[in-house]
């Protein structure tokens, strides 16, 4: 009741608020991902988040996780012994987060995403984040919301030609060596030009880590060493209605995972994983007509991994394959995609969005019974319906067969965007969602000193409704203060939802299994203003997950309740050449009852943590920046876990790795058009 009141209160000071306003303007961002056309920030139906280039320069990132560790809603989880990481957003796992590289899904082998660091930010032009399904118009896999990576897409102007050459050095720790070794180290070289009508771009870029000891002893790191190499290229044609291009992207990783050597023996198991991906995109973009569209992209991935696993003679010096059963395999799996839509402005007030998308998706290798396969057939309608100038509706509606699974006859969702004044602008939101379990979690097997899991073939699909208000404010003052305040609400409801849990035939082995319902909730509210030279915003949630043990016990809690705070700060001077940054994010205690051997039930935390970034941008000639910061401020390394759950990398006990430690930051960007 008490948080009820509350969130009326908030609505209601809100409104008054924003009818005070006495000017208005329109946010010139532009949006694409789920979008019939690109269209304003404001004017989308969806609530969505946008990063752009210049946000992601100033975080100096390598990877997806430096720019979106402070957003609020979004976690990240590690499994050290893989190397690989994870996502939820507001409080729903990775399994139900669509990742997209220019619209185009990525595919990972076992329910982490290695893709998540496999994606070269030196080729990010802005990363977008829609929240809440999007089933109707991507499919599987968005239960939770997209995050659509969009790349560069090569010169600005005609007969232009750029150069970008950027050099990045960052600490681990207090470990560190220039250039390789320990720390972090990135370089990139990219090179793009634009015709008349032809364009292309390409570039390379080698990312490595040293690893890291952490807690481990002797050979063993408890991070573990990295080489990348990360390589793109594409060409385009543009002429008059008519915009087609294709693009390639080469991933080539190596993860090193030194053992410990055997003291009678003298020899130490070694493992390295070695992962290969080629992406292939085609898109086109026809406008036939003043009235008609044409949006098509075609995409075929080929992704392997392979674990080789080799005997260290530590006295010798001397290597060789390990002869053991299991110890020497590779998994390999492709995806073939096709999406295809029209756009139909019928009037002014009304368009019509048809499409077709196509996915298959195969899976074989040493962890799988047999080459696998799986197929997502799907036709989708939306309509965009404005009746009067301030109301847009945007219905829709899927089509699928699944080769697998008996998917419903319709996937319906509905949008509707209100604007209430000219500052004042209400979003609602219904969809239902359905994803096919994906191949890794029907079929896929994995054992290791750390790891026991087995698919399940006797998985069913998972089915959601979820339910989302925002109501956000746009003022401009006449001193150039522009501010943006939102308030969200949201609910999402699980059937069935597919979560790794313990095999009811052997304790010992994890599986995944079907969870009978599961439900999130929560409140959002964000400031965001600027001034002359300064942009800055503010955040704070609250996230409730389901508890699952109060079905069995009523007097346990429903949800369980996560508070989140987060703030960044960006300054420029422009004389000098300087812009100072800062981010920060709160994210509080996480807990969740766990089920006791003695039939009782005991509640265990994850403790709160703060992160901080500092960062400064300095312009040191006319076509070179050096980059400044601190990562990780408050050094957050380990965080303390009561969980009894303690067997396993997929247990919940335990401490929980964060991150290697606070890390300093020096960067070099040249920059040639």
């Amino acid at each position: 009741m008490k948080r009820t009141l509350i969130v009326i209160l908030l609505l209601v000071s809100f409104t008054l608020r924003a009818q005070d306003s006495l000017q208005t303007f329109a946010l010139e961002e532009v949006v694409v991902t789920g979008q019939f056309e690109p269209q304003s920030l404001r004017q989308s139906v969806y609530q969505v988040r946008t990063i752009n280039a210049e946000m992601i320069d100033a975080r100096s990132a390598t990877t997806i996780r430096d720019v979106l560790n402070t957003e609020l809603g979004i976690h990240f989880s590690n499994d050290l012994v893989l190397g690989t990481s994870d996502i939820s957003i507001m409080g729903m796992s990775g399994q139900n987060v669509k990742i997209l590289l220019d619209g185009v899904p990525l595919v990972d082998r076992d329910a982490t995403r290695e893709s998540l660091s496999q994606i070269d930010m030196n080729m990010v032009e802005r990363v977008e984040i829609v929240e809440g399904p999007l089933s109707v118009v991507y499919g599987s896999d968005a239960l939770a919301g997209v995050i659509n990576i969009i790349t560069r897409k090569g010169g600005r102007k005609e007969n232009t030609l750029g150069v970008r050459v950027r050099i990045q050095e960052e600490s681990a720790g207090t470990a560190y060596k220039p250039f390789h070794g320990e720390g972090t180290h990135n370089e990139n070289v990219a090179v793009d030009w634009q015709g008349s009508y032809w364009y292309a771009g390409g570039g390379i870029t080698r990312n490595t880590f040293g690893g890291l000891r952490g807690h481990s002893v002797g050979r063993q790191r408890e991070w573990l060493p990295k080489e990348q190499w990360l390589g793109n290229g594409m060409v385009g044609f543009a002429r008059n209605r008519v915009n087609v291009w294709y693009r390639l992207n080469i991933v080539d990783e190596s993860l090193s995972s030194p053992g410990a050597a055997n003291a009678n023996t003298g020899f130490a198991t070694d493992q390295e994983y070695i992962t290969r991906r080629f992406t292939h995109q085609f898109h086109t973009d026809w406008d036939i007509s003043d009235r008609w569209t044409f949006n098509s992209v075609a995409s075929f991935q080929d992704y392997s991994r392979r674990t080789m696993t080799t005997l260290f003679n530590v006295n010798s010096g001397e290597r060789f394959l390990s002869p053991d059963p299991g110890s020497q395999d590779r998994s390999a799996f492709t995806s073939t995609t096709f999406r295809g839509t029209f756009l139909h402005r019928v009037s002014d007030n009304v368009s019509l969005q048809p499409g077709i998308d196509i996915n298959w998706n195969e899976g074989a290798g040493d962890r799988m019974d047999k080459r696998r396969s799986i197929g997502d057939y799907a036709a989708f309608i939306s309509a965009e319906i404005k009746p009067v100038h301030f109301l847009t509706i945007r219905p829709g509606v899927r089509m699928i067969y699944n080769t697998v699974y008996d998917a419903p006859p319709l996937i319906p969702s509905l949008n509707v965007k209100a604007r209430l004044s000219p500052v004042l602008d209400l979003r609602a939101a219904y969809a239902r969602g359905f994803r096919a379990p994906a191949l890794r979690e029907l079929y896929f097997y994995f054992f290791d000193s750390s790891h026991s899991i087995v698919g399940n073939p006797n998985l069913e699909a998972e089915y959601s409704d979820s339910f989302s208000l925002s109501l956000s404010s746009h003022t401009k003052a006449p001193d150039t203060f522009l501010e943006t305040t939102t308030l969200g609400l949201f609910y999402n409801r699980f059937d069935n939802m597919i979560a790794l849990g313990v095999s009811p035939d052997n304790s010992g082995i994890n599986t995944y299994i079907n969870v009978a319902k599961y439900k999130t909730t929560g409140a959002t509210l964000t400031q965001s203003f600027t001034h002359n030279q300064l942009n800055a915003s503010v955040g704070i949630a609250a996230i409730g997950v389901y508890n699952e043990l109060s079905g069995e016990a009523p007097s346990l809690p429903e949800l369980m309740w996560t508070p989140e705070v987060n703030t960044s700060v960006a300054y420029r001077f422009p004389k000098a050449g300087t812009k100072l940054s800062g981010y920060y994010k709160f994210t509080g205690k996480r807990s969740v009852y766990e089920y006791t051997e003695d039939d009782s039930y005991h509640l265990a935390s994850r403790e709160a943590f703060h992160w901080v970034d500092i960062m400064a941008q300095q312009r040191i000639a006319r076509y070179l920046d050096l980059t400044v910061g601190v990562r990780n401020l408050l050094n957050v390394t380990r965080l303390q876990n009561t969980s009894m759950d303690t067997n396993g990398a997929h247990s919940t006990g335990g401490p929980v790795p964060m991150s290697f430690g606070r890390s300093f930051v020096v960067a070099l960007n040249f920059q040639l058009n």
